[in-house]
């Protein structure tokens, strides 16, 4: 069964009432030596702050292959930023896109998020974002991550961010 999971490409978890108990076992697989998960969406899911700690140490791993990761609606806050960023700066990590939309991160999230962003080892193209009032912070680290990498192709995606 482990086998037959860890040969998967994508796995579609959204919607599936995962809680952060889930995520150690899906850092497990992600981990695993045979992974080739390259798409994970977690959509939807309470996986809060302690799921994602959890999910980062698979995240991390050399073997991890892992190049989509949706953490849409899964109630995480600034804390879960610190893992996220810790992942992105990861030599190992091939993360090159990462939605994090309907979470509570605030400013200090993402300005904990930046400092991922701005490592040398960061592969991230593309982040959604749809959380309101960030545009500034927002603003202000992919202006600095475009002028230290302008080789680096980056979307940034805000959903009703109020910009003016």
């Amino acid at each position: 069964m482990y086998y037959f999971f860890s040969s998967l490409c994508l796995f579609r978890l959204s919607s599936c009432n995962l809680s952060e108990r889930s995520c150690g076992a899906l850092s497990s697989v992600l981990s695993s030596q045979s992974s080739s998960v390259t798409e994970l969406d977690l959509t939807n899911n309470n996986l809060q702050d302690s799921g994602v700690e959890s999910l980062s140490a698979g995240l991390k791993s050399p073997h991890c292959k892992l190049e989509a990761l949706r953490l849409s609606s899964c109630n995480l806050s600034e804390r879960s930023c610190g893992a996220l960023s810790s992942v992105l700066s990861s030599q190992s990590s091939s993360v090159t896109e990462l939605d994090l939309t309907n979470n509570n991160l605030q400013d200090s999230g993402v300005e904990i998020l930046s400092a991922g962003l701005e490592s040398p080892h960061c592969k991230l193209e593309a982040l959604r974002s749809g959380v309101i009032n960030l545009w500034e912070v927002l603003c202000i680290c992919m202006t600095q991550i475009s002028y230290d990498c302008p080789q680096r192709c980056c979307i940034l995606d805000i959903v009703g961010c109020i910009c003016c």
